[in-house]
C-alpha cells in the first residue's frame, strides 16, 4: 500500500514537474521572439559612396571598409528559379533581382534614408522639375570593353521603355497626361530628359536599367517577339553583355544560377581597386521553404529569410553558431488575397472567366463578407508565430504614405452572413451557400506551389470561407501557369499572392491600380475590349494617381494617396492579409554587411567579402 502512494506521489510529482518545465519553455521561447521583434533596425551605414576621377575614369568608390578578394556567396530562390535574364521583359521578383545583378541604372535609392543617388550617373541637375540634364560617367565600361555612353541611354529609353517592348510598366508609369517624356543626347556623356510638366516621382522612375545599345539594337529591329525571347534563360552565358557588379557564368534549370564579377566594374574601393571582391555569386533553386530550411542547415547556402517558427529556434542557437540573425523590419511588400472582376468577352462572344462567378465577385457585399470572414490573427500566430501583423491597406506597413486612420477589423461571421444575406444569398439546410438564382457558391483559390507560406494561407483562407457554406477548390500550382491566369487568359476566381512595393512612392503601383495597368490584375483591359470596363472606383483610382503624381508638395501627395488606400479597404477588389516582419540569418564570415530596411542585407554585394578568419 505504501508502496502504491509512493508511487502515485512520484506520479503527481513528475506531472507538476513538466508543467513547470513547460510553463518555463513557453515564455522562453515567447520571450526571445518578442526580443526580435524589438530588436534594434535603426543600423549603421558607411559614408556615402563618391565620384572618383582616375586617369580620365570617373569611378563610384565605396567607402566601406576594405575587404579581401575572393570567395563566393551562395543564396536561394524559391520556385522554378528565373523566367528570363532580360531586365526589360522580366515580370517576376527572381527574375528583376538576377537581370539587376548584370545591368546596373542611371540612379539607385539610399539603403540609409531612400534618396536618389546616381549610379551609371555622375550627376544630374533640374531647374523647373520638367527638365532634367543627366552627366554620366566618362570612361566606364560594358563587360565587353565597349564605353557607356549617352547612346546606350537614348537607346534604352526611346527604343525599348518608350516604345513599349517587354515590361510596359514603366512606360505607363511615366506617361503624363498621355504623353511620353523626351530623352535626347546632348553629347556622349549627357542625355535630357524633358516632361510636360512637373512629376514628382519622374527622377525615381529614371532608375531603369540601361541597355548596350550595340547589343540590343539588332533585336529591337526585329520586333517585339524576338526581343520579348532576347536574354531568355537559354542564352549562352558568353552572350551576355553586362555593366553591373556581375554576369551570367552558368545556368543550370531547376538547379543553380551561378554569377561571376564583372572586371569592368565601374565601382572602386578606397585603395582604387575595382570591386566586387567576390568572385562569385550563386543561387541555389530550391522547390520549396522547406527545402532552403534545410539546405541552410546543411551548410549550402549562407543566407536565409526566417519564417514563423524558425525564429526563435534559431536567435536561441545564435551566440554557438556561425550565422548572426538581423531584424530588417516590415516587410516592404504585401500578401493579399486578389478577386477576379474581369467580365470582358473574348472575339467570340465568350466570357473569359464563369459568368455566375462575376456576379458574386462584383457584389460589394459578397467581397466585404469575405473580407470579415477572414482570421488575420490566426494567420498571424500560426503561420508567422506572431512575427507579423495583420494587414488591412494597399500600402506596406513601413511606407511613409501609410494611411494610419484605416484601423481594420476583427473576424465576424456574423456581419459576413449578415452581408450575404442582404445580396441575396442563403444557406439551405446542409449549411452550403447558394445566392439568389440558386447557384451553388464554388469557386477556384489559387498560389503558387512550392511557396510554404503562401500555400499554408491557401489552407487557412479556404477553412474561414467554408465556415461561410462556401466551396473553395483550392490548387497551388507552378508559377509560370499562374502568371498566365492572371495575365492572358484572365481564367482564375481568386489568387493568393504578394507583390514588391516600395515604401517611399506609391506610384510605382501605378500598374496595378491604374485602370490600363499591366498588373491591373482585378478587371484588365485587353485589345479585344476596347469598351470603358471601369467600375466607379476604379475611375476614381485613376483620378486619384494621375494628379498624386503632379503634386509636389508631400502633404497634398499623402491626402490623396490616403484616398486611395481607403478605396482600396471599402471596395475589396484586393484584400490584404497580413505584413512579415523581415528575419534574416547570415553567416558571419561574410563582412561589409550593412542592414538595411529599405533595401535588404545583401544590396551592397560589391562590398561584400569573404573573411574565414
Amino acid at each position: 500500500m505504501k508502496q502504491k502512494i509512493y508511487i502515485i506521489f512520484i506520479i503527481i510529482f513528475l506531472i507538476f514537474f513538466l508543467k513547470a518545465c513547460i510553463k518555463r519553455d513557453v515564455p522562453e521561447e515567447e520571450k526571445i521572439k518578442q526580443n526580435v521583434v524589438r530588436s534594434e533596425t535603426n543600423f549603421t551605414f558607411p559614408s556615402e559612396q563618391k565620384n572618383v576621377t582616375l586617369n580620365g575614369v570617373d569611378y563610384l568608390q565605396s567607402q566601406a571598409s576594405i575587404g579581401k578578394f575572393g570567395g563566393e556567396l551562395i543564396e536561394s530562390t524559391i520556385g522554378e528559379g528565373p523566367k528570363t535574364f532580360n531586365p526589360f521583359t522580366s515580370k517576376d521578383a527572381t527574375s528583376s533581382s538576377m537581370s539587376g545583378l548584370m545591368f546596373d541604372s542611371l540612379f539607385t535609392t539610399s539603403p540609409k534614408d531612400g534618396q536618389i543617388v546616381p549610379k551609371l550617373a555622375k550627376s544630374y541637375k533640374t531647374k523647373d522639375g520638367k527638365t532634367y540634364i543627366v552627366n554620366l560617367r566618362h570612361g566606364i565600361k560594358w563587360s565587353d570593353g565597349k564605353p557607356i555612353t549617352a547612346d546606350d541611354v537614348v537607346f534604352t529609353w526611346n527604343e525599348i521603355i518608350l516604345a513599349g517592348l517587354g515590361n510596359t510598366s514603366t512606360r505607363d508609369a511615366v506617361m503624363i497626361d498621355g504623353k511620353l517624356p523626351k530623352v535626347e543626347k546632348i553629347d556622349d556623356y549627357t542625355v535630357k530628359f524633358s516632361i510636360i510638366k512637373p512629376f514628382s516621382p519622374f527622377l525615381r522612375l529614371m532608375a531603369s536599367q540601361i541597355a548596350p545599345k550595340h547589343i540590343f539594337e539588332p533585336i529591337t529591329k526585329q520586333g517585339a517577339k524576338a526581343f520579348d525571347m532576347f536574354y531568355s534563360t537559354n542564352t549562352p552565358p558568353e552572350k551576355f553583355v553586362t555593366s553591373g557588379a556581375f554576369r551570367l557564368k552558368e545556368y543550370k534549370a531547376a538547379q543553380r544560377v551561378v554569377f561571376e564579377r564583372n572586371p569592368n566594374y565601374y565601382i572602386i574601393n578606397t585603395e582604387n581597386k575595382q570591386l566586387p571582391y567576390l568572385n562569385k555569386l550563386v543561387y541555389l533553386i530550391v522547390g520549396d521553404l522547406n527545402n532552403e530550411i534545410l539546405k541552410f542547415e546543411g551548410h549550402e547556402i549562407d543566407v536565409i529569410s526566417l519564417r514563423g517558427s524558425n525564429v526563435a529556434p534559431y536567435k536561441l542557437k545564435e551566440a554557438n553558431s556561425d550565422y548572426k540573425i538581423y531584424n530588417l523590419g516590415p516587410d516592404t511588400g504585401t500578401m493579399f488575397l486578389a478577386i477576379n472582376l474581369n467580365t470582358r468577352k473574348n472575339s467570340d462572344g465568350e466570357y473569359y472567366v464563369n459568368p455566375e462567378k462575376q456576379f458574386w465577385f462584383r457584389d460589394k457585399n459578397f467581397r466585404t463578407a469575405i473580407d470579415y470572414a477572414l482570421d488575420r490573427k490566426n494567420m498571424v500566430q500560426n503561420i508567422a508565430n506572431g512575427l507579423a501583423k495583420p494587414l488591412f491597406t494597399a500600402e506596406s506597413l513601413n511606407s511613409i504614405f501609410l494611411n494610419k486612420n484605416i484601423k481594420g477589423h476583427e473576424r465576424n461571421l456574423l456581419k459576413s452572413k449578415e452581408l450575404l444575406q442582404k445580396s441575396g444569398f442563403r444557406l439551405n439546410s446542409n449549411k452550403n451557400l447558394y445566392d439568389k438564382f440558386g447557384e451553388r457558391v464554388e469557386f477556384d483559390l489559387y498560389t503558387n506551389a512550392g511557396n510554404t507560406e503562401r500555400e499554408a494561407i491557401g489552407v487557412m483562407v479556404k477553412q474561414d470561407l467554408e465556415d461561410l457554406g462556401m466551396r473553395v477548390n483550392y490548387k497551388p500550382i507552378e508559377f509560370n501557369t499562374l502568371v498566365n491566369k492572371m495575365t492572358t487568359t484572365f481564367d482564375w476566381d481568386m489568387i493568393i499572392m504578394g507583390l514588391t512595393g516600395s515604401p517611399l512612392e506609391p506610384h510605382d503601383g501605378k500598374n496595378v491600380w491604374h485602370s490600363d495597368g499591366s498588373l491591373h490584375l482585378f478587371n484588365q483591359r485587353t485589345e479585344i475590349s476596347k469598351i470603358d470596363n471601369r467600375l466607379p472606383f476604379e475611375k476614381k483610382l485613376d483620378e486619384i494617381f494621375d494628379s498624386a503624381a503632379l503634386k509636389t508638395n508631400f502633404s497634398e501627395r499623402k491626402k490623396l494617396y490616403d484616398e486611395y488606400q481607403k478605396i482600396i479597404y471599402d471596395e475589396k477588389p484586393i484584400i490584404y492579409l497580413y505584413s512579415p516582419i523581415r528575419i534574416v540569418a547570415l553567416r558571419k564570415k561574410f563582412k561589409n554587411i550593412y542592414p538595411s530596411q529599405l533595401s535588404g542585407i545583401t544590396y551592397n554585394i560589391e562590398e561584400i567579402y569573404e573573411d574565414n578568419n
